[in-house]
């Protein structure tokens, strides 16, 4: 028998708080991967994993809050705790295998190719398997083509976001692409779930797992958490909002040695003696002028 499946059971609130979710996660994940440009070698590690599980924890938090308007009419659903909580890992692992490529390559050519493709699988592998989890008296099965085209989508929104924290441009850049990400992933979420169709069984035997308000309500106040932490790192860190690096690079011309690079304005300033007296300045014969 099909099972009638609606994904927006509490309207358009599930799809706004979801949407406004992976923009947050976004919006400091990629401030994090800009701030790491910004930095030395030492601490650009650190800005790149907590990038990746912002980002990780904004989409996953997403995806469980969308899910929660979810619901098949003639069977309740339950999730299964493990299967769960891996989608989470998958998603914070591979979204910071993609960062780190981006952070220690640049976003560009190859290394952005490769960053965006591996964290939009990344999207794309934390929403089906948090699909996995479901438990329900039936299957589910897939559209192959909508499937494939929630990959397309996901992969897209990842490497332009990628490409835009590398461009280093400012707070209100990063704050339009995390809108551009957010709504993409939002998408793909849909899109995927649009590919799905339920078979119940004729059986009326009971489901394992938990339902979704005794587990993914609990659940979510981690990643919730985290990304109120992470929030608090962004706004206090200047160089998060101004998007300039802490040095100033120096030009290196050939040939030039780098200290005559190096600008003293102090030794073109009139001395003490010519400040107080003027006519000093003028009293060189109109030879030696």
């Amino acid at each position: 028998m099909q099972g009638t499946v609606d994904g927006f059971s509490y309207g358009l609130v599930t799809p706004l708080v979801a949407y406004l979710m992976a923009c947050l996660g976004g919006a400091l994940g990629l401030r994090c991967t800009t701030r790491s440009m910004l930095v030395s070698n030492s601490w650009r590690p650190g800005w790149l994993a907590l990038g990746a599980a912002a980002i990780g924890s904004g989409i996953w938090t997403m995806h469980f809050i969308a899910m929660m308007g979810f619901k098949v009419e003639q069977a309740p659903i339950h999730y299964d705790r493990a299967m769960t909580f891996a989608s989470l890992g998958v998603a914070v692992v591979m979204v910071g295998i993609g960062i780190f490529i981006v952070g220690y390559r640049g976003a560009k050519g190859t290394a952005l190719m490769t960053g965006g493709a591996i964290t939009g699988l990344g999207i794309a592998s934390m929403h089906y398997l948090g699909m996995a989890g479901m438990r329900l008296n039936g299957k589910l099965e897939y559209n192959t083509l909508t499937v494939a085209a929630s990959v397309v989508i996901a992969v897209v929104a990842a490497t332009v976001a990628l490409w835009a924290a590398g461009q280093v441009r400012g707070f209100l850049w990063s704050v339009g692409a995390s809108l551009v990400m957010g709504l993409a992933v939002t998408g793909m979420h849909y899109t995927g779930m649009a590919a799905l169709s339920v078979h119940l069984h004729r059986s009326t035997a009971p489901t394992g797992g938990d339902s979704a308000a005794s587990l993914l309500a609990p659940m979510m106040i981690g990643p919730l958490a985290f990304l109120l932490l992470a929030a608090v790192v962004v706004m206090f860190d200047p160089l998060m909002v101004m998007g300039k690096p802490v040095w100033t690079p120096v030009e290196n011309k050939p040939g030039v040695p780098a200290r005559e690079l190096v600008s003293h304005p102090a030794a073109r300033r009139p001395s003490l003696r010519t400040r107080r007296n003027p006519a000093h300045r003028d009293s060189r014969t109109p030879q030696n002028r």
